[in-house]
């Protein structure tokens, strides 16, 4: 496959698919005597592997250690599910953060009254 079938089948952007190949991501792609890239179903497997990864939040470090681990055949699951647990750990304490922030502009925004008077409780609340 080229690249264009290659970022077509695993649902990545060509830039994307050259960007994870320059990281080691995913292995250097065969080159054809013309010098264009070439790529196997392997290669398109792994990008899609790639691809629900990054849906489920997982940063480009982990990524590699999940594509390492999942090629691994002989690892135990232990090591994925520990980098899965923290992930998921990291995950719970983002959601936190952002509904103590809602929480804070929804106090906010109750109490400003959005009218003609300059005295606003979201800017002195910002300003505390």
């Amino acid at each position: 496959m080229n690249i264009g079938e290659v970022a077509k089948v695993s649902g990545i952007n060509s830039k994307m698919v050259r960007h994870y190949e320059s990281i080691g991501l995913i292995p250097k792609a065969f080159r054809a005597e013309s010098g264009y890239r070439v790529y196997s179903e392997s290669d398109a497997h792994i990008l899609r592997f790639v691809k629900k990864a990054r849906n489920l939040g997982f940063p480009l470090q982990d990524i590699k250690k999940l594509v390492s681990l999942w090629r691994n055949k002989s690892r135990a699951s232990s090591q994925v599910k520990t980098l899965a647990m923290l992930h998921l750990k990291n995950m719970e304490t983002k959601i936190q953060e952002l509904q103590a922030m809602v929480s804070t502009l929804k106090h906010l925004t109750k109490h400003c009254h959005g009218d003609h008077r300059p005295d606003c409780p979201i800017l002195t609340g910002l300003e505390d």
